[in-house]
């Protein structure tokens, strides 16, 4: 897990911080003094006070106390930090595979079917104002829809998709960057490029020639849009033709090159529920950016619910008091 990335507008506030543990030593030495006076008179007044199995509520007090004095400070010093907000706009083309090995059963109730459910429920997840481009390929590639924000067009599409022979992994590539220039610009500011991305969806490796999918991967980069890869199904998969099992085995390496050379990311898939939290991870990845915020509330609050903390440790100390 990432750490959040925190930035201040007032830096130079934090100094305060060095308070804390000046306090937190004074503490512990003015409770060690009086302990010493008490003993050296024989009487303890701490203990007549206090029960001692109650002294770690003392302690967890000053504790919240200091720690509520953190916070305050940090938020005096008004913090940022990088949070996901949803882009406004970009184009997403989305490109499945339909090749003959699709219909290998090692996903239930075969890969094509799965993969059907996850892709409309990953055009659900795309924030409200992408376009969504789908483009189907095997032995060649098919724009079935244009970019749009039609989200039921792009659905019924996705539902309607048959498998068909070979495999040519760079023309899915090139069909989403044909469909991605077909977005309509953003009229706000109709001269700047709406960010883009491919999603590519494939069990297998080319298998017709022509243009290469490093060649692909390289013109994507080249119109800075990433490919995200999935890699669909499970090293025992096989479709049955004539009778007899063919192993169809999903290839990973040549999806992963793909993605590295764009400037995307590669994924696996083995299962359906696996295939459902790629797509998830993927639509934050391309729904969202980072930006910084500024979270002074957040520090605020946490102060004050500290504050209540310790507040609620001393009440409780006074409640035991004869």
């Amino acid at each position: 897990m990432a750490l959040m990335q925190f930035t201040f507008a007032y830096p130079d506030r934090l100094m305060f911080l060095g308070l804390i543990p000046v306090l937190l030593i004074l503490y512990f030495v003015l409770s060690r003094r009086t302990s010493a006076r008490n003993r050296q008179f024989g009487i303890d007044g701490l203990s007549r006070l206090l029960p001692r199995q109650q002294a770690w509520k003392r302690h967890l007090g000053v504790g919240f106390a200091l720690l509520s004095l953190a916070s305050l400070n940090m938020a005096f010093a008004q913090p940022s930090a990088a949070v996901d907000v949803p882009r406004d706009r970009a184009t997403i083309c989305i490109a499945i595979d339909v090749s003959l090995s699709m219909e290998a059963t090692d996903i239930d109730p075969n890969r094509l079917a799965a993969e059907k459910v996850a892709a409309s429920q990953f055009v659900d997840m795309l924030p409200q104002g992408f376009n969504t481009a789908l483009v189907s390929f095997a032995g060649y590639a098919t724009m079935l829809v244009p970019p749009t924000t039609d989200r039921g067009l792009v659905k019924r599409a996705i539902s309607n998709l048959e498998l068909a022979p070979a495999t040519a992994i760079a023309e899915g590539v090139y069909s989403c960057l044909d469909a991605i220039k077909l977005a309509p610009a953003d009229p706000k500011n109709p001269d700047a490029p709406v960010p883009a991305a491919i999603v590519l969806l494939s069990d297998g490796y080319s298998t017709v020639p022509g243009r290469t999918s490093t060649q692909a991967a390289n013109d994507a980069k080249k119109a800075k849009v990433p490919v995200y890869t999935i890699a669909y199904g499970t090293a025992g998969g096989y479709v049955v033709r004539d009778g007899r099992k063919e192993p169809v085995p999903v290839d990973k390496a040549e999806l992963k090159n793909i993605a590295d050379l764009s400037g995307g990311k590669a994924f696996t898939a083995g299962s359906a529920a696996e295939l459902k939290t790629v797509y998830g991870s993927i639509a934050q990845q391309v729904g969202y950016e980072k930006q910084f915020t500024e979270i002074t509330e957040r520090f605020a609050g946490g102060a004050l619910v500290l504050a209540i903390l310790a507040a609620l440790a001393v009440i409780s100390l006074a409640s035991r008091w004869p």
